[in-house]
């Protein structure tokens, strides 16, 4: 049995119910921008920077949201932010680049989502602007 407390006393009782069902999930993306987002502490003193930077916090839990959505819930936050911190590239003397993270289920996924493909073992800078061009939507 559980209850619940609250103020509104003219709402329908199934709205309130649902709404407290529904807490867990505003708690989860709480705990993702505190702990994964690292949107805490905040060292900043002008209220327009404090708000800039929650507002980042904001878009980057909105797209997360999206990209787990289209991942169909199969991976967790925290792997997830952990494949794409690592998915870096060398520069190779101005002629292109070469992927220093390893294939894996996810990154086929976040290729397939994206609608192109890094993994390459040689990736030439055309190429390269290529993608970054699609991954800005213009193309």
């Amino acid at each position: 049995m559980y209850t619940v407390t609250t103020d509104r006393l003219d709402d329908d009782v199934k709205d309130i119910l649902k709404v407290s069902e529904g807490r867990w999930e505003i708690e989860e993306c709480f705990r993702i921008m505190k702990t994964d987002f690292e949107a805490r502490p905040v060292f900043l003193h002008d209220d327009i920077r404090i708000k800039a930077h929650f507002l980042i916090c904001f878009l980057a839990l909105v797209i997360y949201r999206y990209l787990e959505r289209d991942l169909k819930n199969t991976f967790n936050c925290e792997t997830i932010l952990d494949k794409l911190r690592t998915m870096n590239f060398a520069d190779i003397q101005e002629q292109g680049f070469i992927p220093l993270y390893t294939r894996d289920k996810l990154t086929d996924a976040l290729h397939n989502i994206c609608g192109f493909e890094t993994d390459y073992k040689f990736i030439a800078k055309r190429q390269m602007k290529n993608i970054q061009k699609k991954s800005k939507g213009r193309e």
